[in-house]
């Protein structure tokens, strides 16, 4: 007999929060006297289509991180190397229309349409945790679909070991890329084993609502065991390798960037300790978890492989 478990990240009607819900909760906290308390609950201002998010295995029962910060505190270095500068910038970007090319080991490659490798998928609601490499951090509910769910529409064949993406070069809008301190477009890549990882989430939107382009519109990768620099935005690109592809941090520093960039806090980058980190908005640093705290689910990925070495 064949017993299915539940994945801790997978959606289960019962687990999902309604709008009014949060807004219930806000106004009870308010009538039994506990509004510091109330103001640890998700912005519901800008909340507009956020009905719940599928629970995860370490970020379920963390304060959401305000819509506010999460869209004007951003590493999108196309627009500039200031926190601010993506919210300051990206509002020049078109993101409609908005097309992929899809190349190299696969048997469907081409150009398409952002609206058709779209559809016939089911938007899903996450909250993941996002650290990023600078030691900050972010609770963030995610609108997407699982990435390896879009890639096998292109059918990877047997030599597809890795699958490289590449954000969008368009300097007229990106202005930070008239500097050239990153060789653009911008790369990263990951394993197929990674990318196809059901955590893996192609983003569209956040706290149901259409992706900020700030935030990586129209599409974006979010990969909650990584640091954020595996987290390549408004991607145009996507190409599937035999060989491990060049990343554009690794390319330009391979000493402080290595190609796996999991979440380790026993190893430190060569600036800075990586065992503690600090949410957004917060005052004191906390503990950080191996691999964000998805050891669970994605440790065996790395079985044999060395963590210290193969940072």
């Amino acid at each position: 007999m064949l017993i299915k478990v539940r994945k801790p990240w997978a959606l289960q009607e019962n687990d999902v929060t309604p709008h009014t819900h949060y807004l219930n909760r806000r106004q009870i906290l308010a009538g039994a006297g506990m509004a510091a308390a109330a103001m640890a609950l998700p912005n519901i201002a800008f909340a507009k289509a956020f009905d719940g998010a599928t629970k995860t295995g370490y970020g379920q029962d963390e304060a959401l991180t305000p819509y506010e910060d999460i869209t004007r505190y951003n590493n999108f270095y196309e627009f500039g190397t200031d926190k601010a500068d993506p919210k300051k910038h990206a509002h020049k970007l078109t993101t409609s229309p908005w097309s992929i090319t899809v190349d190299g080991e696969c048997d469907k490659p081409g150009e398409y349409n952002l609206e058709d490798i779209l559809k016939g998928h089911a938007v899903q609601e996450r909250i993941y945790r996002l650290r990023c490499v600078e030691t900050w951090s972010m609770v963030i509910p995610w609108n997407g679909i699982p990435m390896g769910d879009i890639l096998a529409k292109f059918e990877p064949n047997s030599n597809a070991k890795y699958v490289q993406f590449e954000t969008l070069y368009r300097p007229e809008e990106m202005w930070g890329q008239t500097r050239r301190f990153i060789d653009w477009p911008y790369q990263e890549a990951l394993r197929m084993d990674e990318a196809m990882h059901p955590l893996t989430l192609a983003a569209i939107g956040l706290y149901g609502d259409t992706l900020p382009n700030q935030n990586g519109a129209p599409i974006r990768l979010v990969v909650p065991w990584k640091y954020g620099f595996k987290s390549i935005k408004s991607i145009v690109g996507i190409r599937f390798t035999k060989k491990r592809p060049k990343t554009s941090w690794n390319q330009m520093n391979a000493r402080e960037y290595g190609f796996y960039a999991n979440v380790n806090p026993s190893v430190d980058h060569p600036r800075w300790a990586q065992d503690k980190e600090r949410r957004i908005g917060d005052f004191f640093k906390i503990k950080t978890q191996p691999f964000n705290g998805y050891a669970s689910e994605v440790a065996s990925l790395y079985d044999g492989l060395n963590l210290r070495r193969n940072y």
